[in-house]
Order: C-alpha cells, then structure tokens, then sequence
C-alpha cells in the first residue's frame, strides 16, 4: 500500500475526499446510492458495453444490480461532469478528455 494515497494532510487527497462528497450530494439529490449513481453513470458511458462489477456476496450483487434500471438525465450527468470532468483520472490533473455523449 501507498500511504500517501490516503493521508489527508496532502491537498491532492483533500481535493478527492471533496469530490466524493460532492459526488454523494449528487447521489442523494437523484434518490440513489453512491454505488447505484457510480455504475449508472459507467452504463450511460456510449462506449461501455458492460462494467465490470465485483460484489463478493449474493447482498453486494444484489444492490450492483440495481444500477442497471436507473437512468440517469442530463442534469446529473452534467453535475457529475463538473466535478468530476471527463478525461481526468482524479481530481486535480488537467482536463484533456471527452464529454460522454
């Protein structure tokens, strides 16, 4: 393991800690859970044919799967799009990627 990646006193960590609790307002604005808005959004992906998933008991594949009936609009799409802008693996490297649709 890397400690960095999880000490808080780094800003690049502060700077992802934000964007996941931004992330979660995001969640419970749309009525879902983290998880359900994380594998929705993969789906909504038009290049993502399937995600790869990885519950361990029959509970985790159970509310995994209830991300494949949800839909979600533009509005959260967008929202997710500004915190976390499409191209960029955290949230504190440059912009350089594609908008989802």
């Amino acid at each position: 393991m890397l400690p960095e990646r999880y000490d808080l006193s780094l800003p690049v960590n502060q700077q992802k800690l934000a964007a996941v609790i931004e992330l979660q307002q995001v969640a419970d604005d749309a009525g879902h859970s983290l998880l359900e808005l994380a594998l929705a959004f993969v789906l909504a992906h038009p290049v993502v044919t399937c995600p790869i998933i990885g519950p361990r008991t029959m509970e985790q594949l159970e509310s995994q799967l209830l991300a494949a009936d949800i839909t979600l609009g533009d509005d959260v799409l967008d929202r997710i799009d500004e915190i976390a802008p499409p191209g960029r693996t955290s949230a504190v490297q440059t912009r350089v990627g594609h908008r989802r649709r």
